[in-house]
């Protein structure tokens, strides 16, 4: 009859102190107090999934019940180590929180714990997922957390420590799991490798690593499905395939046919990828973070320690941080972001991506605010200034000692971008009237009456109808002019002057613009403006 084979990750879960990786101060604390005799009545294990906790909670077990105990090193081979790596020690019982999380479950538990231990010294309680136990169940618990039998010791482990009781953390010794960094978890995957007769390269484990996103059961779980599909022989396309991750290659050049501004190269470049089975959702995650480690360079001057890259890619990084502007890496963070919330409600990630990388390469093709703004920054940075991290060419030498003849000419500004009035006309409702609404919602609403008319080299003229002369009025005023003039210029980029008039039959009108504005005009306006009605009396 054949037996299942533990999982690679059950196999290899550490069973001492010293085969724990990555939890050095947590690791340090328990075993002094172990030493100290000073092993506290409760614990509470916080962290990401997969970063050890129920491992470290089993060998916190063994350590104040081994024969040998307590000890910092249990042997694992008397009868209450083998039991307890086993599962099947009367000392220490598991409970999942998730399933048994009511108040019924508890009181079992306070009607258990009078009885002495079986075999060892203490009768260890591990609750997982602890944070899912009902406000009834931690209310049943707090007065045996508290002051508990001399033998009992409990150990909460849970992965969302902000949902515990703070009545709960404040009698217990509370520990947060870091998760490893990707060294630790490559040396990992290669004692297991090692272990399992695999042929696998480094750079496959690094692949498989990354992946992981720090939790050491993912990384080896995967590690254990990719022998059981490739026979023992893993190579870094293999593990591609298998997690629909994406090349780094992939994503270099993708960014390289934004910074080259190659609409048409990125479409294309796309549509292969899709024809070849990638997975376009992991493509814009995976595309984000590229871009998180282009932004972290540019503003930090160096690849951070803490990214999770080889010393290879780290060059690249730094190489390509230099060439593409960090406007353009926060405008494509923002466009992609919309793929991700599409994503999220089910949708297709594909068209979001491509319209993306259409803006973002073509940024005359969109006249949204967002669009303008980007296009001024590239025009202030001037697209030739320093990159971020390049040094700065050193002074001549001489300064200082000799004055040129003539002062350097200034560098040109840049030019303003060039504007015509169906833009103007295209965007009046859609950008320019609710960056008005931002700085004041009446005058944005009296704008709204009137529409782009005429524009005559840096003069802008505003139409109002006929019947709209008291808006006119207003927005003839120089503050509110002073406003939209504001508001042009953060869509547009222009200082533009401005003239206004009246449409058709305006001569007629014209001829009482001095005059007061009766009762009727302001009444209309009022309604206009403020959404208003009259009372009846």
């Amino acid at each position: 009859m054949n037996r299942h084979v533990a999982a690679l990750y059950r196999k290899y879960r550490p069973q001492t102190f010293e085969e724990v990786v990555g939890q050095e101060a947590v690791v340090r604390t328990l075993s002094n107090a172990i030493v100290a005799g000073k092993v506290r009545q409760a614990y509470l294990f916080a962290g990401p999934r997969g970063t050890g906790k129920t491992s470290l909670a089993r060998i916190l077990a063994k350590a104040v019940n081994c024969a040998n105990g307590p000890t910092t090193t249990p042997d694992n081979s008397c009868h209450a180590c083998v039991s307890i790596s086993a599962g099947t020690s009367l000392d220490v019982i598991e409970m999942d929180a998730a399933s048994q999380r009511g108040i019924d479950d508890i009181r079992d538990i306070r009607d258990r714990v009078v009885l002495q231990p079986v075999e060892g010294r203490s009768k260890v309680y591990i609750l997982d997922e602890a944070h899912q136990l009902t406000d009834a169940a931690w209310n049943a618990l707090l007065k045996l957390i508290e002051e508990p039998p001399p033998h009992l010791l409990f150990v909460f482990c849970t992965t969302e420590l902000q949902k515990v009781l703070p009545t709960v953390r404040s009698r217990c010794q509370t520990f947060v799991f870091q998760r490893p960094r990707l060294p630790d978890l490559v040396k990992l995957l290669r004692q297991v490798a090692d272990g399992e007769s695999m042929d696998v390269a480094d750079a496959s484990l690094g692949v498989v690593a990354r992946a992981a996103r720090g939790s050491f059961r993912d990384a080896v779980s995967t590690l254990d499905q990719l022998a059981s599909a490739t026979g023992g022989t893993i190579t870094v396309q293999d593990v591609l395939q298998l997690l629909g991750a994406v090349e780094e290659e992939v994503l270099f050049r993708l960014c390289d046919l934004v910074v080259d501004g190659d609409t048409a190269g990125a479409l294309v470049f796309l549509e292969e990828l899709s024809e070849h089975g990638q997975d376009l959702g992991r493509l814009v995650t995976d595309l984000l973070e590229h871009l998180r480690h282009l932004m972290l360079v540019q503003h930090t001057g160096d690849v951070p320690d803490t990214l999770p890259v080889t010393d290879e890619t780290r060059d690249r990084l730094r190489e390509q941080a230099n060439q593409i502007g960090a406007p353009t890496v926060v405008r494509l963070i923002d466009l992609l972001a919309v793929a991700v919330e599409d994503m999220r409600q089910g949708g297709d990630p594909r068209l979001p991506l491509e319209l993306a990388l259409v803006k973002v390469t073509r940024p005359g093709a969109d006249l949204s605010r967002e669009s303008l703004a980007y296009r001024i920054d590239r025009l202030e940075q001037g697209q030739a200034t320093h990159a971020v991290g390049k040094p700065l060419p050193n002074p001549p030498s001489d300064i200082g000692l000799q004055a040129p003849e003539r002062p350097e000419p200034a560098p040109p500004e840049a030019a303003p971008p060039d504007l015509e009035l169906e833009q103007l006309q295209e965007a009046w409702r859609r950008t320019i009237l609710p960056a008005v609404e931002q700085r004041s919602i009446p005058i944005g609403k009296t704008l709204a009456e009137a529409h782009p008319a005429g524009l005559a080299g840096e003069t802008l003229t505003l139409e109002f109808p006929r019947s709209a002369s008291f808006h006119l009025k207003l927005a003839e005023d120089p503050k509110n002019a002073a406003l939209l003039r504001d508001a042009l210029y953060e869509v547009t980029g222009r200082k533009l002057a401005l003239e206004f008039e009246l449409g058709e039959g305006g001569e007629a009108a014209a001829e009482h613009e001095d005059a007061p504005a009766s009762e009727d005009d302001i009444l209309n306006l009022m309604k206009s403006t403020f959404d208003a009605r009259e009372l009846d009396q």
